[in-house]
């Protein structure tokens, strides 16, 4: 059953998760929650979310050991994020930003993200263009 809904869904949720009341999910394309994750009640996750086991060397030794993050109440999670290892809890009322990598555990209360990125234009055969050169070319447009 877990695959069928993984391939019509785009999400991937391990039967052996637990789950709060009032999960939400948006845009669940690509999702994917391990098995010993634990979700309190009230949280929101967004597209691209993992919460997922750290890889180690001999990772087998792990096996039944609780591998994947707890997440307390009324946690947001924004897309891109992946939140990793069993000893990892977001707490209660926390706000995870986009594309953030967690590995660490996070105090109740607390917003995390990342500082923005820079971005970097080179065509084949060029060097970078500098940031003024592009600020000064209307015909560049991003958003981060």
């Amino acid at each position: 059953m877990t695959e069928y809904a993984h391939a019509v869904t785009g999400i991937d949720i391990h039967p052996g998760a637990a789950i709060g009341k009032n999960f939400f999910i948006d845009h669940g394309t690509g999702i994917v929650i391990g098995e010993s994750t634990i979700i309190g009640d009230n949280v929101k996750i967004y597209q691209g979310v993992t919460l997922g086991a750290l890889s180690t060397r001999g990772g087998h030794i792990l096996k039944n050991l609780k591998r994947h993050p707890t997440i307390e109440n009324n946690v947001t999670i924004y897309s891109g994020a992946s939140i990793l290892g069993g000893d990892t809890v977001v707490g209660e009322g926390s706000v995870i930003g986009g594309n953030v990598f967690i590995t660490k555990s996070v105090p109740a209360g607390t917003t995390v993200s990342v500082k923005n990125q820079e971005l970097i234009f080179k065509k084949a055969g060029s060097r970078a263009l500098t940031k003024k050169e592009i600020e000064q070319d209307e015909s560049r447009y991003y958003v981060i």
